[in-house]
């Protein structure tokens, strides 16, 4: 098998290898995250939560305050930067050196985690490629896709702002800006059903963000987002298209709708079905994943691992 590209990224002033595909394990500081069993807010269940993920041997904490799942309730930025305040100053009193992303769609909320607790990734699912056929419509809504995922609300997105040299009178979104500034690794979500217009958008986004000075950029197909169950899993089954943008991939598919859908199962029972989309997504190319059952994870890249690589 093919050797996978060596990528690496700066998180925090460490560089992270990625020439062997690495776990992000997800801490929820909400009440109705669609993972019932994922949902932390107390202190104890935070600081539990965060040990669970560093004891099972994933590199990266992705603590989110916001659900995005259908039917969730809106949260100001208020709400979410004081949930976000709780668990990431336990996350950084219990674990100091672990590399932390904030899963955000908020400029400013992202501003607040890297820049009072250190958080090294930004980890965006805003409708950053539902673009415009010219790719820089920075300021729209986003569909509703047939899967049932709630759009963003115009409030929630990022708005436009001027750049220096932006060509045809496009806008910067604001989180483009904002990573820039903050210099900090980016993931950039898709909700394009499709890799054919992924790979349109994402290159011009590419583009932009190059242009504004991010250097370290994961792509994130956006499994659940825009999609509907066929799209997911055409998506799936061309992964390794995205490869030829030369970035790391992540891949979040965790007992997501695509699973229970196609299944007839509940999300409680969706573990071993996860952890064969995974290895799907190892075999075609992905560097992170983004799961609830870290310990389960790390056991695929280790196999998937002897499988692509020499030892």
């Amino acid at each position: 098998m093919n050797e996978r590209p060596a990528y690496g990224i700066n998180a925090g002033g460490r560089l992270m290898d990625l020439s062997k595909p690495l776990v992000m394990g997800i801490l929820n500081a909400t009440p109705d995250s669609f993972y019932a069993a994922s949902r932390t807010q107390t202190e104890h269940d935070i600081c539990a939560r965060a040990d669970e993920i560093v004891a099972e041997g994933a590199a990266i904490i992705d603590v989110g305050a916001f659900s995005t799942r259908p039917g969730a309730t809106d949260v100001t930025v208020e709400e979410e930067m004081a949930r976000l305040r709780t668990a990431l100053s336990l996350v950084r009193r219990g674990h100091p050196d672990m590399v932390v992303s904030v899963d955000t769609f908020r400029p400013d909320v992202a501003r607040m985690a890297v820049e009072e607790y250190g958080v090294a990734i930004v980890n965006d699912v805003s409708d950053v490629a539902t673009r415009t056929s010219g790719g820089c419509d920075a300021r729209r809504t986003s569909p509703t896709s047939s899967s049932g995922q709630r759009p963003l609300a115009p409030s929630n997105l990022r708005g436009g702002v001027c750049a220096p040299g932006t060509s045809d009178g496009c806008d910067v979104p604001e989180m483009f800006a904002m990573v820039a500034r903050l210099h900090v690794p980016y993931v950039l979500m898709s909700r394009l059903p499709s890799i054919d217009a992924m790979l349109q958008a994402f290159a011009e986004e590419v583009n932009m963000l190059r242009g504004l000075g991010v250097a370290d950029i994961i792509l994130d197909p956006g499994f659940g987002f825009g999609k509907d169950l066929s799209d997911n899993y055409a998506v799936m089954a061309g992964l390794e298209r995205l490869s030829a943008l030369g970035l790391p991939l992540l891949v979040g598919v965790s007992r997501k709708s695509m699973i229970t859908r196609l299944l007839g199962c509940e999300t409680s029972e969706a573990l071993n079905a996860t952890t064969a989309l995974h290895a799907v997504a190892l075999m075609k190319g992905a560097s992170i994943l983004r799961v609830h059952d870290v310990k389960e994870a790390v056991e695929a890249c280790r196999i998937v691992g002897e499988l692509r690589f020499e030892v």
